[in-house]
């Protein structure tokens, strides 16, 4: 079973956190909190410790704030940023009630003292619902040469909306099967990185699913929850957090 130390606040007549660390045994005194573990005597709140560490225990320090943001409930919305009014950069997960998504914390980019980043949506990497998704057509002829980075030839024009980084799959007789990224494209051929894929037979019906870090549409759903995340083992404010949303429109 895991433990959380649930902390009251009188300030604010409510519960207002919860602490990863388990005490013996806790007592406030001369204005000072302390608690007792191995039998050892810790005080709280002091500036000459490293935060996210309690009794010592390096093991895998963080921060966690998990919230909701719900406007318009009856609309299903886009959620394209975060952005927080914090000292530092916090990593961060989202949930819809449609798909998921998440921020790297070296993604944020600093202005005007906040912190702002696009939301990337997880890789669905079978999702063919979502607009990322776009049809190719039959494959003309294959290049197996390099086993590694196979080029796939067709008899048209691939258009522009097709990049380098994209999801090659195929559809072998009506199973999706994933190809590779593509690392190469020419008009009417692409060469992919087959390596951690299946490669398809001349014939068969391929198409593709944008790269989610560089063409994300980010989050889409009627309400969007966040966690953030903080390792850091220095003093870290967290003022504000929002997000830029639109109506979504299918």
């Amino acid at each position: 079973m895991t433990y959380k130390t649930l902390t009251y606040s009188n300030g604010v007549e409510g519960w207002p956190s919860f602490y990863s660390y388990v005490p013996e045994k806790m007592i406030g005194m001369n204005n000072f909190f302390y608690s007792f573990k191995g039998g050892n005597l810790y005080r709280h709140n002091s500036d000459n410790v490293n935060r996210n560490n309690f009794y010592e225990d390096a093991g895998a320090p963080k921060s966690t704030i998990t919230g909701v943001v719900n406007d318009e409930v009856y609309t299903v919305k886009n959620f394209k940023t975060i952005s927080l009014g914090s000292s530092q950069p916090w990593s961060c997960d989202i949930v819809t009630d449609l798909n998921t998504g998440f921020i790297n914390a070296d993604w944020f980019e600093e202005k005007e003292g906040d912190w702002f980043a696009y939301i990337r949506r997880n890789n669905d990497l079978e999702n063919l619902d979502m607009r990322s998704a776009n049809g190719i057509g039959n494959i003309s002829s294959i290049d197996s040469t390099n086993p590694a980075a196979v080029k796939f030839i067709y008899n048209f024009s691939l258009g522009s909306i097709l990049s380098i980084g994209d999801l090659l799959y195929s559809n072998n007789s009506g199973t999706l099967e994933f190809v590779g990224n593509i690392i190469v494209r020419g008009d009417q051929d692409v060469v992919v990185d087959t390596t951690l894929g299946t490669i398809p037979s001349v014939g068969d019906f391929t198409l593709f699913i944008k790269n989610n870090i560089a063409e994300s549409n980010g989050a889409r759903g009627y309400y969007m929850q966040f966690h953030l995340e903080n390792k850091s083992t220095e003093f870290v404010e967290l003022f504000s957090i929002g997000t830029n949303l639109f109506k979504s429109y299918p």
